[in-house]
């Protein structure tokens, strides 16, 4: 007796629903913490100084300040760093994979099915996030470019931390080089390496920046910005198009050699 194989959209849906109780435990936790921390503490310190007689006024600089340097530069980055992981790179390295192939299901659409819960959780704190730093005085005008600005990047840099664990051994290394190194020279490179980044589209679609370049800096250049509607296609384009590299790399993985794989 033949078994039909599974579509590949009842693979993710089925896959999804059968890995979403893993983003409830301990790591779906720190990747929470890594975006409702640094703003629950801003708000504390706001909360205090308004009790210590400040001007009782919320401050825009601030909340600009935790969104670019904090929540864009630092916790994003983490969470995709701390959430990829989870997903098929540990399933190489517990040898868990061959399990996983062998199922008469398409391979291809393993990846997207255990990132799918990861991007919904990580979305959700990301947008509880961004609307409590309104209380800092954020312009609400600029709130829906913030909150697709880091949904968008969050899914392209999810996508792109599942891809590069699979292609390489030290995925987690590579992708914190690209991140920590390649991202924060965004200011001085020239336009077109500009939108060769993350926080190049999260910008655009903000409205808002970090901070400007000064032109007695070295290398310095003229930053540049794209239309919102743009950067949010690049974004979501980005992150489909990692997912469906992912899903590639799996489907030729040989189901026999997960240990070696795993290995190097």
């Amino acid at each position: 007796m033949t078994i039909a194989a599974p579509s590949p959209l009842a693979t993710i849906r089925a896959t999804a629903r059968g890995y979403l109780p893993r983003v409830f435990q301990g790591r779906g936790w720190v990747v929470a913490s890594l975006v409702m921390v640094p703003v629950a503490l801003s708000l504390v310190i706001y909360t205090v100084a308004h009790i210590k007689g400040a001007e009782g006024r919320p401050y825009p600089s601030e909340a600009l300040r935790v969104f670019h340097e904090v929540l864009v530069k630092m916790m994003l980055p983490i969470m995709a760093l701390v959430a990829a992981p989870a997903g098929i790179r540990e399933d190489l390295e517990q040898r868990t994979l061959p399990l996983l192939l062998v199922r008469p299901a398409p391979a291809w659409a393993l990846p997207l099915g255990k990132g799918l819960p990861w991007f919904a959780w990580g979305a959700i704190w990301l947008v509880l996030g961004a609307l409590g730093l309104q209380v800092l005085g954020g312009d609400p005008a600029l709130l829906p470019g913030r909150l697709l600005g880091l949904v968008g990047a969050w899914w392209g840099e999810l996508a792109l931390m599942t891809l590069v664990g699979l292609l390489f051994k030290r995925g987690t290394l590579w992708g914190a080089l690209y991140f920590f190194l390649w991202e924060p020279l965004v200011r001085i490179f020239p336009p077109f390496l500009q939108r060769l980044t993350f926080t190049h589209h999260i910008e655009s679609l903000a409205g808002s920046r970090a901070g400007q370049v000064h032109a007695h800096q070295l290398l310095a250049q003229e930053q540049v910005t794209t239309h919102p509607a743009l950067a949010l296609l690049a974004l979501l384009a980005f992150g489909a198009l990692c997912w469906a590299l992912a899903g590639w790399k799996l489907q030729r993985t040989p189901v026999g050699l997960a240990g070696s794989e795993a290995e190097g």
